[in-house]
């Protein structure tokens, strides 16, 4: 043990050193060289070559040409295209966003598949979210994208559970490239259904709801980027560098009809309503207290509300804050990267490569105003005090001497001194801060990335290797604004006169001196506005700064055994192997700053812990292709794939994965593929050592219109079954909802976790008929079943079983606090921490096919036409929560414990005409499957509607350096469906707009200049 951690040291201090040089990734272990060349292949998904080597595991690739003919300047949005990714973060999130992009393939997470830069992993994408950050991919020099779905942690190591993304960069370029893009969102506002609904709430409240302009334009976005390399004189070497540049304007939902307030029900759930927050610009009210009762006053309601001079009843329309037009559709972005690429090979035994990338990412996440979300001058336990200096004769009566409460008069000592009188405790208050403006979260992620190398023959052997080693430096600096501080709000409402008889903070004015604030400014929220001096004072951002480090020292052979007689007596190639080993070191740390901590702000949720911790691991690997019959009656090719890896983690445990995979071609035309895998996903920093603390998640509303089920006054659960999550029979029947659907989850680690196991199998075939010249079929089954997730029991799963049967299991997770409620003060909760707990399993088909059509053959000077197609079919997308629980299948539906929408099929299509005339166009159809509400809910959430896109892009190449470009992507303008149903985070202006073109039509343009 004490020689390993001597060796690891050792190690890491090279690695750091090598950081610090230029690099250039090798794509040599994964880049596909054409056969011509190089006479050998290369495939995502194995690190062995051969002539004839075609994927056991489905692998599709995107190359630059369709990158670039799709418009997108986010490769993310290229990837989530494919049937076979689903929603991860992305431009889209507002609510909730790390400010990553991330690839989430089969939909069981985008922790569980594996993100290579030239066949290398890259690091964790953030001290805030762990998977990957496509951002630090540079789109300029993207060669080509290939998606294997299926497990390759044999090959990889841990996180290659559903999958692998390889993002493959042109990293020998020669010559001089310069491309540009200009690009905005375009939208009609047409849905007069909406219009209408809108247009009735602002008849009450025309402040709060407006419509948009019929016609916009916006999130405009511009990228330039620039790629230069020149070769050696003596053409054994490359060097070359490049460096872009991505702007990105905000598209706010205030700029959609149909995201111009937030959703919820009405009239039995059958149409919609605007609803939004009951913390809104007029401050509201809400009873917790067991000892106080003024529904008498406000008929049977807990709530109430001032109108300036009296407390009065809420009516839930005029007195509910519309935060739908503060919040972003997409994020504003900014984006600089600079790299560069050497390599030089000195003999075929010494070929030196390295790279050095750096990244600059800044984005913002803008939501509605902060406000007081549950406070007093007890904090969020609330409290008014009878004598507060801004109460009116009419609010003093209705809030204390109703209740008995009779110290409405400051009084004070002998000395002056304030002497605290009566509070009426347990009432909470829920102000919105409109003249604070918005909060934003600004985002600014920096990563550097080097990589050093050596590959080359050894010696005279039939063995090639590859040897290197990299460092990559994540940093994050995060500044929230526009909150507001809890502490300090407590002291400003608890507002009262001194004995001169000015109005001051009830801390300056008492006997005690050690608890003064000299700051503290009085915060009207009673009877008038609130002056700008003490909206400045009880507002306070919250800063937090992280990084992540990840160390890599890799070695790796690979050869043909053919020259030491490892052929089968019935083929002609030999047995390929490929051996090496590994290690690497993933650091992680997080500091928030004090505020974050305490939690002191009201938006949050509850605090942002710190978050530190190293994982290290060693691993050593093997592989092997065994060809066993070649060129014979009905086995063209037979032959096998091996795989096995070994890793050791610092965490005190070990795990093997292996792959066994077999190919068969009967004939030329037809090749069957199937293979089985055995992967693990290793638990990262953040699931074993983040601090607990509380977080939001989201109910889905119920037929009556709330969302807690045992909530109002006709709760949709009977009292027995409230009763289980902790409501007492007084509360049952005046517990108060969350209008927002927001309610509190306390998550956090738990550094005894194991790794995830899982057993991916995968069968298919390929059909390249010679009768049907330009045509390739293929059709491939997957399985993917997944072991002791690390997870939570879903918060909303929680809640329903522990509703319907009672089981501790579940009801021991729900902690019901002040007024029965889970939302109001962070005495109520649902426990969600990390476990290893249930599984995860989902099976369907991917079917694709390309087609090439040379029109010559039917009219002269016509050109060429391809055809290509990807769909899957999803057979089941399985969660089993606990070992004891049912397991529920998310095919078909969204909401709730299924998240974003999991359609049973969906496809891409394209056609694209090679024009004779130096120009090519491409039509693409884009269909996403029907889905229905999963655990039912109100009707008119209850279906999300399939969805068809076209898009229409072309190029045309006025030189044979100059190409222009420019297209529409959703030619016809097709809204997205609506739900008020799809709560916050992925949910995002009552859609998904991660999943649906939420925004309108994309018109790009773009001109691509090389010399």
């Amino acid at each position: 043990m004490l020689q390993n951690k001597a060796l690891a040291r050792k190690l890491l201090c090279a690695t750091m050193l090598s950081g610090m040089a230029f690099a250039a990734p090798s794509a040599f272990a994964q880049e596909e060289e054409s056969a011509a060349s190089e006479d050998t292949i290369t495939v995502t998904g194995t690190r062995i070559q051969s002539a004839n080597l075609v994927a056991t595991s489905p692998v599709t690739t995107i190359d630059a040409s369709e990158i670039a003919g799709r418009g997108v300047i986010r490769v993310e949005d290229m990837v989530n295209q494919l049937p076979q990714a689903f929603a991860a973060q992305g431009s889209n999130y507002s609510n909730g966003s790390t400010g990553t992009a991330q690839v989430n393939l089969r939909g069981l997470g985008a922790q569980r598949n594996l993100v290579l830069l030239n066949g290398r992993r890259l690091p964790y994408g953030s001290p805030r979210s762990i998977p990957a950050d496509v951002n630090q991919v540079p789109s300029a020099l993207v060669e080509r994208v290939e998606v294997l779905t299926g497990g390759a942690s044999a090959v990889y190591g841990s996180d290659a559970i559903t999958g692998v993304v390889n993002f493959i960069l042109d990293d020998d370029f020669e010559g001089l490239r310069i491309d540009t893009q200009y690009s905005f969102y375009q939208h009609n506002n047409e849905n007069s259904t909406i219009q209408d609904l809108v247009s009735s709430y602002a008849a009450g409240n025309p402040s709060q709801f407006k419509l948009p302009d019929d016609n916009v334009v916006d999130g405009e976005a511009v990228e330039i980027s620039a790629v230069m390399g020149v070769n050696t004189p003596d053409g054994r070497g490359n060097a070359s560098a490049y460096i872009s540049y991505r702007n990105v304007n905000p598209v706010y939902q205030a700029n959609r009809d149909y995201s111009a307030c937030a959703f919820g029900t009405q009239n039995g759930g059958t149409e919609f309503s605007c609803a939004g927050s009951s913390t809104n610009a007029t401050a509201n009210f809400l009873d917790l207290s067991p000892s106080l009762n003024y529904q008498a006053l406000t008929g049977g309601s807990n709530w109430f509300r001032t109108n300036g001079s009296e407390f009065i009843a809420r009516d839930f329309v005029s007195d509910t804050f519309n935060f739908n037009p503060f919040n972003f559709y997409q994020r504003p972005d900014e984006r600089y990267t600079v790299g560069s690429f050497i390599n030089y090979e000195f003999s075929r035994h010494f070929d030196a490569y390295a790279e050095l990338s750096f990244m600059d990412n800044t984005s913002n996440s803008q939501i509605a105003p902060s406000g007081v979300f549950g406070g007093g001058i007890a904090g969020q336990s609330g409290g008014i005090n009878c004598d507060n200096a801004f109460l009116t004769a009419a609010q003093r009566n209705f809030l204390c001497t109703s209740q008995g409460l009779t110290d409405i008069a400051p009084n004070y000592d002998a000395n002056g001194n304030y002497i605290p009188g009566d509070v009426a405790e347990g009432v909470i208050i829920l102000r919105r801060n409109v003249e604070g403006g918005s909060r934003n979260s600004d985002i600014r992620h920096t990563m550097y990335r080097g990589v050093v190398g050596l590959r080359g023959q050894v010696a005279d052997s039939p063995f090639d290797y590859d040897v290197y080693a990299s460092y990559s430096n994540v940093s994050l600096a995060e500044n929230y604004n526009n909150e507001l501080s809890i502490r300090k709000s407590s002291l400003a409402l608890n507002a009262v006169r001194d004995s001169n008889g000015d109005i001051v903070c009830a801390v300056n004015a008492d006997a005690d001196p050690s608890n003064d604030d000299s700051l503290c400014v009085p915060y009207n929220i009673f009877s008038g506005t609130p002056s700008a001096a003490a909206i400045n004072y009880i507002t306070s951002p919250l800063l937090q700064r992280g990084t992540v480090t990840q160390q890599v020292i890799s070695g790796s052979m690979f050869g043909d055994l053919s020259a030491y007689g490892m052929v089968s007596p019935f083929a002609t190639s030999g047995v390929g192997v490929a051996f090496g080993a590994e290690y690497r070191r993933d650091s992680l740390n997080l500091l928030p700053d004090a505020s974050y901590q305490s939690g002191d702000g009201f938006g949050q949720g509850g605090p942002t812990t710190p978050v530190s911790g190293t994982t290290d691991v060693w691993e050593v690997f093997g592989e092997a292709q065994i060809p066993l019959i070649e060129g014979a009656q009905f086995a063209e090719i037979l032959a096998v794939e091996l795989a096995y890896r070994y890793s050791d983690y610092s965490t005190g445990v070990a795990t093997d994965t292996y792959k066994a995979a077999g190919e068969w071609a009967p004939i030329d035309d037809l090749r069957f593929r199937a293979s089985y895998q055995r992967a693990v996903r290793a638990p990262n920093v953040i699931e074993l050592f983040s601090n607990q603390s509380i977080g939001l998640f989201d109910l889905t509303q119920g037929a009556n219109g709330l969302y807690d089920p045992c909530a109002g006054a006709n709760p949709s659960a009977t009292l027995a079954q409230c009763q289980n999550t902790g409501v007492t029979a007084a509360q049952y029947g005046s517990i108060a909802d969350n209008p927002a659907g927001q309610f509190n989850s306390l998550g956090g680690g738990n550094p005894n976790l194991d790794p995830e196991v899982a057993d991916t199998f995968t069968i298919g075939f390929i059909f390249t008929p010679n009768f049907i010249e330009g045509l390739t079929i293929t059709a491939d089954y997957f399985d993917i079943e997944v072991e002791d997730t690390v997870s939570t029991v879903p918060e909303t799963q929680a809640l329903s079983e522990c509703l319907a049967t009672g089981d501790q299991a579940f009801c021991s997770l729900i902690n019901r606090g002040d007024g029965g409620t889970l939302w109001a003060n962070p005495t109520g909760f649902i426990v969600a921490t990390n476990t290893n707990i249930g599984s995860l399993s989902t099976s369907g088909f991917d079917i694709s096919a390309t087609y090439s059509l040379d029109l010559e053959n039917f009219v002269s000077g016509s050109g060429s036409l391809e055809l290509e197609y990807v769909g899957t079919l999803l057979d089941t997308l399985e969660t089993v929560s606990t070992p004891t629980s049912a397991p529920f299948d998310c095919v078909g539906f969204y909401s709730s414990s299924c998240g974003t929408p999991n359609p049973e099929y969906r496809h891409k299509a394209t056609a694209t005409w090679l024009t004779p005339f130096n120009a090519d166009f491409t039509l693409s159809w884009r269909h996403f499957g029907e889905v229905e509400i999963f655990g039912g809910g109100a009707a008119i959430n209850q279906t999300l509607e399939s969805k068809d896109w076209f898009d229409l892009s072309g190029n045309f190449y006025a030189r044979d350096n100059v190409r222009f470009r420019a297209g529409v992507n959703n030619i016809f303008d097709e809204e997205p469906p609506l739900s008020a149903a799809v709560g916050a985070g992925a949910g995002n202006g009552n859609t998904y707009p991660q999943v649906y073109d939420a925004l309108g039509r994309y018109v790009f343009a773009g001109v691509t200049v090389e010399f």
